[in-house]
């Protein structure tokens, strides 16, 4: 029987047969060292020789051979750039053109993913299972705000026990509604499949320094891949300024000085999948439209440029700006499993620019939808969007405060917000925002005039959108297949409630509706779609249920993030709901 294995690294090829090597790289095939030969031998000492020579010659370039695959294998399960000494973080901060090393370096941190697939499976992994739909996957997306609850995080999806003991009883009594809703919803996320991580932290201070995605995996048994967005320097540079005269800014200044042996960093985005991950890829964005490091090292703040003046206090007003090398991206990785539909679905996560207005982020969709058109696969994007129809996430003072420190009681303590010259004004929502945009419905018609919406053209522009196969993102809304029987456009996907979608965004305290926002959302390529809203179509791998999960983000005191989870659950294969008659369209 015959038996063959090819290894292949770098330039050298082997083909192993029948205990035999053979060299089949021209580089190697010469005089100096043949393994297989038919030349003759002089006598049988000579020949003894060769033949100890050579096997030994043999078995130490395959042992070397081996040593290299195996190392290929390893890459292929973890991958890493290089980090940034604490010394080139600051070179990165006060040069605004640095050396073409450092460049370089930056740059592959910015376009090399991290992953981890440890916890990759020998054997099939379950997928989920329902008498609706049959075997299906579930997506989950979350904005968690850097990270700034991680226990909160790890507790929603790892085990009820653990979300249990951080419930306060006052607002969770037992046998309540509020907290069977809370623990419901705990128990949906731990069925998650796939994980997309918006607003992730890596060696930051105002994280504990954690590697927010990497703990978050490990503690659930999931691979990861995590991309960097920016490099935050910002603290590099306030830990260097000098003592000052006030108890406040000192109070501040004792805040914000980072460890130089434990600083990264690192912002970005994550995918965390039970699946192994494959052909990851982090692409950023060809077009930004802010510059996170010109403008915020200029003192373009968002806190400050005209919403609230507290350039009287020019120390305090440097600790609100976030400089950052770096922009906005896109992280890609494939999961292939024979169940799914042609073998494969490519999971995409992404944050669109908040500091920019609505064309600009159009322009940034265009750039992605040009990576995935080649695509004959399901497709899932999933992430922030920041669809506010403004060219700033409306926020509050206490909010940016917490971003940049974590913890934020020590301000309103010691009476820095006073000392900035707010009051008691810090929960406000910032103005600039407009009171009578549909801020929960991005997607309704644009009426120049009477009615705009400067966010319509993002969503046109993904419906119109076809793939290369003649795919289409799902637009459909059905109400056997979407969350409280809706029927609008994306309701299957993303959850629709009285009016508009369920907000996945809002401000600790809302005036009403000012300050409540839809800005994160899931959009999916089925397996067999071709007109983003025909309900004759197929069904596989199409979104169903799209839910926002409001409750699970209230178990601590000043929420778990600014931002919701949403979900979305996919089935393998036509799902066994009857189907709906066409009604028209949506």
């Amino acid at each position: 029987m015959l038996h063959r294995l090819e290894l292949r690294w770098f330039e050298y090829a082997f083909v192993i047969r029948e205990q035999q090597i053979v060299l089949t790289s021209p580089i190697i095939q010469d005089s100096s060292f043949k393994i297989i030969t038919k030349q003759p031998v002089k006598n049988h000492a000579e020949y003894m020789l060769n033949k100890i020579y050579k096997n030994c010659r043999a078995r130490i370039f395959l042992f070397l051979l081996l040593i290299g695959w195996l190392g290929g294998l390893a890459s292929a399960r973890h991958s890493a750039p290089e980090f940034f000494s604490y010394a080139e973080l600051t070179s990165l901060y006060e040069q605004e053109i640095v050396s073409q090393p450092l460049e370089s370096k930056l740059n592959r941190l910015l376009t090399t993913p991290f992953v981890d697939n440890s916890h990759a499976s020998a054997t099939p992994l379950h997928f989920s299972h329902s008498s609706k739909l049959g075997d299906f996957m579930r997506v989950v997306q979350w904005n968690v705000e850097r990270g700034l609850e991680y226990e909160a995080i790890e507790a929603a999806f790892k085990s009820e026990s653990q979300l249990a003991a951080l419930l306060n009883e006052e607002k969770f009594p037992p046998q309540s509604e509020e907290r069977r809703e809370a623990l419901e919803q705990a128990a949906m996320l731990r069925q998650a499949d796939v994980i997309i991580l918006n607003e992730v932290d890596w060696g930051m201070k105002r994280t504990q320094y954690r590697h927010i995605a990497a703990d978050l995996a490990e503690h659930l048994g999931m691979n990861y891949a995590f991309g960097v967005q920016f490099v935050e320097l910002s603290p590099v540079q306030l830990s260097q300024e000098p003592n000052r005269a006030g108890a406040v800014e000192n109070e501040v200044l004792n805040l914000v000085k980072v460890d130089p042996a434990r600083y990264k960093g690192l912002h970005g985005i994550a995918i965390l999948s039970r699946f192994p991950l494959e052909n990851v890829r982090l692409v950023p964005f060809k077009y930004q439209p802010y510059d996170w490091y010109k403008s915020e090292k200029n003192g373009v703040s968002m806190l400050e440029n005209g919403r609230r003046k507290i350039a009287e206090k020019v120390f305090l007003e440097k600790t609100l700006r976030e400089v950052r090398r770096g922009g906005r991206a896109t992280l890609l990785a494939d999961i292939a499993d024979a169940r799914l539909p042609n073998g494969r679905v490519t999971i995409i996560a992404t944050h669109l620019e908040n500091r920019a207005k609505s064309a600009n982020r159009v322009k940034q969709l265009n750039e992605l939808l040009g990576m995935v058109k080649e695509f004959n696969h399901p497709v899932v994007v999933a992430g922030d969007m920041n669809t506010s129809t403004e060219d700033l996430t409306p926020t509050t003072f206490r909010r940016e405060f917490k971003k940049r420190f974590g913890e934020p009681q020590y301000w309103i303590r010691k009476g820095i917000c006073y000392a900035l010259g707010i009051g008691l004004i810090e929960d406000f929502v910032l103005d600039g925002m407009t009171f009578w945009r549909k801020h929960a419905d991005p997607t309704v018609r644009h009426i120049p005039l009477l009615a705009p919406n400067s966010e319509r053209k993002f969503f046109t522009t993904l419906e119109n959108f076809r793939f290369a196969d003649g795919g289409a993102f799902d637009f459909r809304g059905d109400s056997s297949r979407s969350v409280d029987e809706k029927t609008k456009t994306l309701s299957n996907s993303n959850e629709r409630g009285s009016k508009g979608f369920v907000t996945t965004y809002q401000v600790n305290r809302p005036i009403k509706f000012v300050g409540k926002y839809k800005l994160d959302w899931i959009f999916v390529k089925p397996a067999d779609l071709k007109k983003p809203t025909a309900r004759n179509d197929s069904y596989r791998f199409a979104p169903h249920f799209g839910q926002t999960l409001t409750r699970i983000n209230e178990v601590v005191e000043d929420r778990i993030s600014d931002h919701r989870p949403i979900l979305v659950d996919l089935p393998l294969n036509e799902p066994p709901l009857d189907r709906e008659k066409v009604t028209g369209k949506n």
